[in-house]
């Protein structure tokens, strides 16, 4: 979702831009890591003004979230597998079925290193 509202941000500004392996990962989420993810793709002209475009989207995104340990901005939203839940499904996943293992998402804080779950959002229309 985050790659078509990027896509779409950029598109308005007149940069045709595409999407690389969005259906390989959403057909089989498993390959994520081998394709790379889905990629945005620019042509090379457009580059600086789509970069541009992409560094003032995230800027924005990171200032709608805080931290409620240390109120930093400085969060991430990371894959975690670390629930006993995950791991117990994982190995009759693998069993039974598929080799997913199905993980979580959090929050992370680069600054004092705490994960917490939901949204912290801060009120940015002032």
């Amino acid at each position: 979702m985050d790659a078509h509202l990027l896509m779409s941000r950029i598109e308005s500004e007149d940069i045709e831009c595409w999407l690389q392996d969005e259906n390989t990962v959403t057909i089989n989420p498993i390959l994520t890591n081998v394709v790379g993810g889905i990629k945005l793709l620019v042509k090379k002209e457009d580059f600086k003004r789509a970069y541009e475009i992409f560094r003032e989207t995230e800027d924005n995104r990171k200032q709608a979230i805080e931290c409620p340990i240390c109120k930093s901005h400085n969060i991430e939203l990371v894959s975690t597998p670390r629930k006993a839940s995950n791991w117990i499904s994982a190995i009759f996943g693998f069993l039974f079925a598929n080799y997913a293992m199905p993980v979580d998402t959090v929050y992370h804080c680069f600054d004092c290193g705490r994960e917490f779950e939901g949204s912290n959002e801060t009120n940015t229309s002032d």
